[in-house]
């Protein structure tokens, strides 16, 4: 039974470990404790009007409460880990008696010193193979704290990349340009910078996924209200004279095109054409598809 209990925590470490993995480096994949939780309160938030708190700060509070279900399953499985040894597996400082300090709750707190880095030493593994665990443990807390710093560090670059090239598309809306004047070598040149940033923007929601729980804000800002007339933009200048404008205009399209599999893949699931995906964008995000506003 005791060795159950160990293999029970051994479990739950691994499973830390490997959705940490999943979510921060491994580009293509997502874990799945952190989608589970980043979903589930992405559909609470959305049950709100967008303007009103929960809904603006359901990004952020998602990765806290992604990082304390990680550190806390992370403490829970180390405790399980130390808890069917004590207290015979530990040494205890003088005052402490051992028999009053072999519970759950000391296994717990056993865990925290560990995973905190603290080494307050009043607790400590004697056996062999426990004194070898408890470093570990301590070295999967730095890496755990490391991880979350790269997280935030790499995920809101990420969101600044999409707001600004919804403000981008913006811009180009507000003018309204016709055909005649896309169909030049500007016209070639901003449809060709619109499908940078499109495919800039695609990568960022398969390496970032946890960004698409974010709102933009502002409507200019808002990506799933301007892709659209990016869409229209490029079905415009498919007719142009210019050969360079038409190549390009295929060029932004296909690119579009890949971030609505991306979108539909991952988070929206309609099955349906680029227009359709970007349509169900807006609408997961509180927004109205078209854009220009």
């Amino acid at each position: 039974m005791n060795w159950l209990i160990t293999f029970a925590g051994a479990v739950l470490v691994s499973v830390v470990l490997r959705d940490v993995f999943h979510t921060l480096w491994h580009p293509t994949r997502h874990g799945g404790l952190s989608r589970l939780v980043m979903t589930a309160l992405w559909r609470l938030s959305s049950r709100r009007p967008l303007r009103r708190g929960p809904s603006g700060l359901a990004g952020p509070v998602a990765m806290v409460v992604v990082v304390a279900v990680w550190a806390l399953t992370a403490v829970v499985g180390w405790a399980l880990v130390y808890w069917p040894h004590m207290p015979q597996a530990f040494t205890y400082a003088s005052g402490l008696r051992p028999g009053e300090h072999a519970d759950f709750p000391d296994a717990l707190y056993v865990s925290l010193v560990h995973i905190s880095t603290l080494g307050l030493g009043d607790i400590a593994p004697a056996e062999g193979w426990l004194r070898i665990l408890a470093p570990v443990e301590a070295i999967v807390g730095f890496a755990l704290l490391s991880a979350t710093v790269a997280w935030t560090l790499g995920i809101y670059p990420a969101l600044a990349r999409r707001r600004a090239l919804a403000l981008r598309i913006s811009h180009l809306a507000r003018t309204r340009p016709a055909t005649e004047q896309i169909d030049a070598d500007a016209g070639a040149a901003i449809l060709d910078g619109l499908a940078g940033a499109v495919s800039v923007v695609s990568v960022d929601f398969q390496q970032y996924a946890e960004s698409y729980y974010f709102h933009d804000g502002d409507g200019r800002t808002s990506l799933a209200r301007q892709i659209t007339w990016a869409l229209n933009l490029a079905d415009q200048a498919a007719s142009a004279r210019h050969p360079d404008v038409r190549l390009s205009a295929a060029v932004l399209r296909a690119a579009l095109d890949d971030l609505a599999a991306i979108l539909d893949e991952r988070f929206l699931h309609t099955g349906g054409r680029a227009r359709e995906v970007f349509a169900s964008f807006a609408s997961d995000h509180g927004r109205h598809a078209g854009g220009g506003a």
